[in-house]
């Protein structure tokens, strides 16, 4: 075959293919006219049907008949909108987001005694549903005027996006809620949430802290009871619909009022600029009472950001005065280098290098251990300190737990200040409660077990038996040193600078404090922190005070002086006569006297009227 031939069955090939092609567009071209007529035909029979052929009443009828299926179609449509917005899969509404937040439940905290001191009550909050709101601008006029407090710009940018959830206000009251309920308010609910209550306002502040809007635990127990889960567990038994049992603190809620109560006159008749006091059982560790002011409200959250709201027993750093020469005297009696009958020297001033300390009340004389202490001597506690050495004397203030940060259940917690090098110097000074800070708390540890027959134990917020403590418990000194530091405190309370607090029947003891606040670097002349540690019954040693005093000022009846012995001092005292008798301590007017708390140890002669 040529390639004539090829190319002349192509082209016959073409015009064949070419022809039909023509005949199939024909017959499209008919079948899409015929339809074209079809529907023609059927959409003038459809308007026919609906309004007629004539005029008048049926051309009337018929545009009725039209509007209303057209506004059928957009009803439909709408509903639509509204279906798709309830049932799309993987949408949360609104509501479900409040209930989640709403969930969040908090187990009730009570006192030993069963007092409620925090619980959760149910208040209804108000949300909206951006997305669903129709008419923006009317919202926020009518939400503006049922609540005033709201602020409109705010709300206006909160309406306007196109979230799913948003808070309009947390805690309305329930006259607020039948308003807004009235207004009926599209893409607007209610939610009810748990709203955490204090019943005693600032009475235990510090102690519990408080917890934000959302339930949440910020400071204090309510912070404690986040971490360590509690409030998980509570949240898990309200979803069975169980309450779980509530936390019992350590805290005597009776105690905690007298002490603040006390507090609060001493600090007013003393003009201090601020006051704290704690009360713990030395045989458990517990704190049944602790107290800073100024305080706050944790029902007004806002209150606790107030800088002086600090809580002063744990979070403030102190040097704690010759509250330390407890301390002091305990580390050298227990060593066996020291004993009551020792002597040391404070005719004169200790001179060291170009420093030279000295007695605040000089008694130019030779002093045994017994009247350092009553006489609350620096040069001879300093002579004490010197004869343990500066190791010996680390040692045992970091065995005592002085020198490192104390954590308990409350997350507020300080690191003590000290020296970065330890020094001779800083033994002496040290040695008098001087160039040390550490928070109170520590204090109220480390003279709790020395009178408690030795045993170091971290103090507690929560209850336990004397048992439990025991058996967390370091013996950190020798039982016969703890007898000997009872006699000491005692006889103070007797003959020494805690007189004022010798409280009738109750057989108190007790260590003086007095420290110049540092102020700009310097040690100030006319600002003191004022301390006094106690203990009672001292026969039977169960409960231990530590008072404190910021700033207090000299009055005339204290003759011009305002040291501890003349403020911190009688309002202990008189917090002993107010809570000896709710912590079940029985008054004894022939309890044995300071020397007979000694038996068989025997002791050198105190004079401290030589």
């Amino acid at each position: 075959m040529t390639g004539q031939d090829v190319l002349d069955g192509a082209f016959r090939g073409g015009a064949v293919a070419g022809a039909a092609l023509g005949r199939g567009l024909i017959t499209f071209g008919a079948a899409v006219a015929t339809a074209s007529v079809v529907g023609w035909r059927t959409l003038r029979r459809v308007v026919r049907l609906l309004i007629g052929s004539g005029e008048g009443l049926g051309l009337t009828t018929g545009r009725l008949r039209i509007a209303a299926m057209v506004f059928g179609l957009i009803y439909l449509a709408v509903c639509a909108r509204l279906m798709s917005y309830a049932i799309a899969p993987g949408t949360v509404s609104g509501e479900e987001v409040a209930q989640t937040v709403a969930a969040i439940s908090r187990p009730d905290i009570v006192d030993r005694n069963g007092e409620v001191l925090a619980t959760d009550v149910k208040v209804s909050s108000l949300y909206a549903e951006p997305k669903n709101i129709i008419d923006v601008d009317e919202a926020v006029d009518l939400l503006t005027r049922a609540l005033p407090g709201l602020d409109e710009k705010d709300l206006r940018a909160k309406l306007s996006t196109k979230r799913g959830f948003v808070w309009v206000k947390r805690e309305i009251s329930p006259g607020e809620q039948v308003a807004i309920f009235r207004l009926g308010i599209p893409g607007v609910g209610f939610v009810q949430e748990n709203k955490r209550v204090y019943p005693n306002g600032s009475e235990v502040a510090h102690i519990l802290g408080f917890a934000d809007v959302d339930n949440k635990g910020i400071a204090g127990i309510e912070k404690y009871l986040d971490v360590s889960g509690k409030t998980a567990e509570a949240a898990a038994a309200a979803k069975h619909g169980e309450r779980m049992a509530p936390i019992r603190l350590a805290l005597d809620l009776r105690v905690q009022h007298a002490v603040r109560d006390e507090l609060i006159a001493g600090m007013q008749k003393f003009k201090a600029i601020a006051a704290s006091a704690a009360i713990a059982d030395v045989e458990t560790g517990e704190i049944v009472s602790l107290v800073s002011i100024p305080d706050y409200d944790p029902n007004k959250p806002t209150d606790a950001l107030k800088p002086d709201a600090i809580n002063r027993i744990n979070v403030g750093v102190f040097e704690m005065g010759s509250t330390f020469k407890a301390l002091t005297l305990a580390m050298a009696l227990d060593s066996g280098k020291v004993n009551l009958q020792s002597r040391f020297d404070a005719r004169a001033p200790l001179q060291y290098g170009r420093f030279r300390i000295h007695d605040f009340h000089p008694t130019h004389r030779i002093l045994t251990v017994p009247e350092v202490f009553v006489h609350s001597s620096n040069i001879g506690t300093a002579r004490i300190a010197l004869t343990m050495g500066v190791e010996a004397h680390k040692a045992f203030l970091k065995k005592m737990g002085q020198l490192d940060r104390l954590q308990t259940e409350l997350p507020e917690s300080a690191r003590p200040i000290v020296p970065g090098r330890w020094g001779e110097l800083n033994t002496i000074t040290i040695s008098f409660g001087h160039g040390i800070a550490i928070a109170p708390i520590q204090s109220v540890m480390g003279v709790s077990a020395l009178v408690n027959g030795g045993y170091m134990m971290k103090p507690t917020f929560l209850q336990r038996t004397a048992e439990e403590a025991r058996a967390e418990s370091t013996q950190v000194i020798k039982p016969s040193t703890s007898v000997m530091m009872r006699y000491l405190m005692r006889l103070n309370a007797e003959k020494g600078s805690a007189k004022k607090a010798d409280i009738p029947g109750y057989r108190v003891g007790g260590k003086t404090g007095t420290a110049e606040k540092v102020i700009g670097g310097r040690y100030s002349k006319t600002k003191n922190l004022t301390a006094f540690t106690a203990v009672f019954p001292m026969d039977k040693p169960k409960y231990m005070l530590l008072a404190v005093l910021d700033e207090p000022k000299a009055l005339p009846e204290t003759h011009g002086f305002a040291t501890s012995g003349w403020n911190v001092v009688p309002v202990g005292g008189q917090m002993v006569e107010r809570i000896a008798p709710l912590l079940g301590v029985q008054p004894d007017f022939n309890a044995p006297s300071a020397i007979e708390l000694l038996g068989n140890i025997p002791t050198g002669s105190v004079d401290p009227d030589h």
